[in-house]
């Protein structure tokens, strides 16, 4: 089933995520390792923070979409990174769908009671910074106007599904992060954005999901 066949693509997507997720394998084929004789050492006191993201498909021409975010430069771990519009449950979300279409709209504007909730992947834990992410899967039955908060997003940048599933766009970098820790990124390459880290992750297992039923 190719993109361009609309609705039915949405329908099989839903079908698919009733059943088994491809899970852990799929998201560590884009899972960064370490080089050299420094490694990881992340040692936390208090549990995973539960939180969510949301991957919002919509519609355009012959193809689907969804954005992801920049994140503005700052003093933390993720600062600059590109990632899935998302953060950590508060205690008046019903659940951590509520989650995803909360931050979704309050980080990227987007209306989320226009949003169809197609599925969840599989949890993702990040050990960089004990977060426990829980990947959703929605349908935006318009195309998006964006309205960014500006302290959490500095840009919006759109993938579409065609692209996304090409080999082409896997790369690896060697990077050097906090503590002068070399690492070897494998990373999606989308437009000019370099995409590596959990979300990297989350989307491997999403493309796996997408070639099964493409």
């Amino acid at each position: 089933m190719s993109f361009d066949s609309g609705t039915a693509f949405i329908d099989e997507l839903k079908r698919r995520l009733t059943l088994p997720l491809p899970g852990s394998e799929a998201q560590w084929l884009m899972a960064a390792s370490h080089r050299g004789s420094k490694s990881f050492d992340f040692t936390f006191n208090n549990p995973p923070v539960k939180s969510s993201v949301l991957i919002t498909l919509f519609r355009r021409g012959n193809d689907f979409y969804f954005p992801l975010i920049q994140r503005p430069e700052y003093g933390g771990i993720h600062s600059g990174q590109i990632g899935l519009p998302g953060g950590k449950e508060e205690h008046h979300d019903k659940d951590r769908i509520a989650t995803a279409l909360r931050e979704t709209a309050e980080e990227i504007g987007v209306n989320s009671e226009r949003i169809e909730i197609l599925g969840k992947l599989s949890e993702l834990y990040i050990q960089a910074s004990n977060y426990s992410v829980l990947p959703v899967i929605g349908y935006l039955h318009e195309i998006p106007e964006y309205h960014p908060d500006s302290t959490e997003v500095s840009d919006v940048i759109e993938c579409g599904l065609t692209q996304l599933v090409k080999d082409d766009i896997k790369k690896e970098k060697e990077l050097i992060i906090r503590n002068n820790i070399k690492i070897i990124a494998p990373y999606f390459e989308i437009g000019n954005s370099m995409v590596w880290g959990a979300t990297a992750m989350i989307l491997s297992e999403f493309v796996t999901i997408l070639k099964e039923i493409y």
